[in-house]
Parts: structure tokens; C-alpha cells; sequence
């Protein structure tokens, strides 16, 4: 049962990423970090492991003259997301 527990959102940072994303198309940094509220570098880090396992997806752009870094949560992501929220749930279930 615990087996199923994915590594990669152990950290409470990155459980608030994929939370967020998972009931969001795509959510801009800056929202994310006062949601979350956590740092520029803080958040960045957390980000650049989510993409490196390929559960998140990053769009820039300029609005304006200004960039704009975004995020959306991949098929992957959603599907790894999930297994972890069942692997908690059935690891509560089986404890009651």
C-alpha cells in the first residue's frame, strides 16, 4: 500500500502545486506563489522537479512587454496525481 506513495509530492509545496493545478487550466507563477505562499526561488525549485518528471507543462509569454510564466498539469501529471491521492486513501481506509 505505501509503496504506491509517489516520492515526488511528499513535499507540501508541490502537493499545493499539483492541487492547484489539477482544478485549474493554467495558473500564472505569481498566483501560484501567494497561494501557496512561498517564494520566488522556493517555488521555482519545486516547478523545475515537477517538470523534470514531465507532470507539469510551462508557457511563456509577454503580455504586454511583460513575460508571463504559466503552468497546466500534463496527462502524466494528472495520472501520477491520482494513483498518490488513491495510495493515501487506501492507506487511511486501511487503517480504520
Amino acid at each position: 500500500m505505501i509503496n504506491n506513495i509517489n516520492k515526488a509530492f511528499e513535499s507540501r509545496v508541490r502537493l499545493g502545486v499539483m492541487s492547484v493545478l489539477m482544478v485549474n487550466d493554467w495558473m500564472d507563477f505569481n498566483s501560484l506563489k501567494d497561494l501557496l505562499d512561498v517564494t520566488d526561488g522556493n517555488l521555482s525549485s519545486h516547478i523545475t522537479a515537477l517538470e523534470k518528471l514531465d507532470y507539469i507543462e510551462i508557457r511563456k509569454e509577454f503580455v504586454g512587454k511583460r513575460p508571463k510564466t504559466s503552468y497546466r498539469v500534463t496527462q502524466d501529471g494528472r495520472k501520477a496525481f491520482q494513483d498518490h491521492l488513491g495510495a493515501l486513501e487506501n492507506l487511511l481506509n486501511g487503517l480504520t
